[in-house]
């Protein structure tokens, strides 16, 4: 029984649970991000604060917060979330609504997406990301593959989804609306959904999507801007015409760490939502090819994982948190690059923010929990 106890624990231990690959690229991304920031971040913060250091040292604090919440979420035990999942969605849910309660939520660029409390902000919608993967992956667990009763196995996670969808487009949210359907639509994939109903929702869905599109002048302006930039220079195309200049002055071999220039008032969000155009002017096309490769072998890693695990909600909720993070990486690179519309979502580990760096943190010990070695199966 001894031997057997010792066993267990040593099967079971910390360095067992975390893949090294992906450990190896955590660290990376983490470690570059800061760096990254560091330079894109001093001169706003100095503008604003009087402090240099304020955005860099502000995330070192999240990190710290996220490695706490990434190791809670590394040795939770998996059946115990499950069963807490209905309290999740509940909390989820109410969180969110949270956000048009004035006093509570704040308004921010026309938009409520945060709360505040204690003098900390939240942004619900980071967590509705979270919730959504865990739920998803719990439901289509339970029914390994056999949609034969799509009433039951079908519509009811559609509607949690639509629900979550409709709160975060009401804070008015598009673009991270648009990316919960994106994210659903994945595990619908990875669950072995037929294509026949991808062809009702997309018949469904992008009618509305359309209509709520062009329902706001904000975001009509942003599809200009991304069509036609060069249209109004000074307003909505400014900061797609900005990230262009500061990744086309990069160059190949890029002006150097610290040396760029758009980060000095010429770039909104430098050190946010367009933190990766600083990265590009900085560090080139070759620093541009390094990070994509960081995000690229993370996806390609957190698929590996997803395949080789046994049991059906593991393998979900792997898939889940690596097409999640990899999906949000570059969809903010694209925008940077100009590719697709200004979205307003930051890129993973890079930009500032406690919400999104903390919730992804939680995400990725979720990831390691679930494809460890050394968990036992039951």
């Amino acid at each position: 029984m001894v031997g057997q106890a010792i066993l267990t624990e040593r099967i079971d231990s910390p360095a067992r649970r975390i893949d090294p690959v992906m450990a190896a690229l955590l660290f990376v991304m983490v470690l570059v991000g800061l760096g990254v920031l560091w330079s894109a971040s001093w001169f706003r913060a100095e503008q604003l604060y009087g402090e240099p250091m304020r955005f860099l040292m502000r995330q070192i604090l999240w990190v710290l917060v996220g490695l706490v919440a990434m190791t809670i979420a590394l040795f939770i035990p998996l059946e115990l979330l499950r069963r807490s999942l209905p309290m999740l969605v509940l909390v989820t849910i109410v969180v969110t609504v949270l956000t048009f309660i004035p006093g509570v939520s704040a308004r921010y660029m026309g938009a409520r997406r945060w709360i505040v409390l204690f003098n900390v902000s939240f942004q619900p919608s980071e967590l509705v990301k979270l919730t959504l993967v865990l739920y998803l992956a719990h439901i289509f667990s339970r029914r390994q593959g056999d949609f034969s009763d799509p009433l039951h196995t079908l519509v009811p996670p559609a509607l949690v989804a639509a629900l979550f969808a409709a709160l975060i487009l009401l804070q008015n949210d598009f673009s991270t609306a648009i990316f919960i359907v994106a994210i659903t639509l994945a595990l619908f994939f990875a669950a072995g959904v037929p294509y026949s109903w991808f062809i009702r929702m997309f018949v469904f869905v992008l009618p509305i999507a359309g209509i709520v599109l062009f329902a706001k002048e904000h975001r009509v302006r942003r599809i200009i801007a991304f069509l036609r930039p060069e249209s109004d220079p000074a307003g909505s195309g400014f900061q797609v015409l900005a990230a262009r200049r500061a990744l086309e002055s990069g160059g190949f071999w890029g002006r150097g760490i610290g040396q760029g220039v758009r980060k000095l008032g010429g770039l909104p969000e430098a050190q946010s939502d367009f933190l990766f155009a600083v990265l590009g002017e900085e560090l080139g096309f070759l620093g541009i090819l390094c990070v994509l490769g960081l995000f690229l072998a993370f996806t390609i890693r957190g698929l590996q994982l997803a395949q080789r695990q046994d049991d059906w909600f593991r393998s979900l909720v792997v898939y889940g948190v690596t097409i999640s993070i990899a999906l949000q990486a570059f969809l903010n690179i694209a925008v940077v690059a100009g590719a697709v519309p200004s979205t307003g979502i930051p890129l993973p580990f890079f930009s500032s923010g406690g919400s999104s760096l903390v919730v992804t943190f939680v995400m990725v010990g979720l990831l390691f929990n679930a494809s460890g070695t050394g968990v036992p199966r039951v």
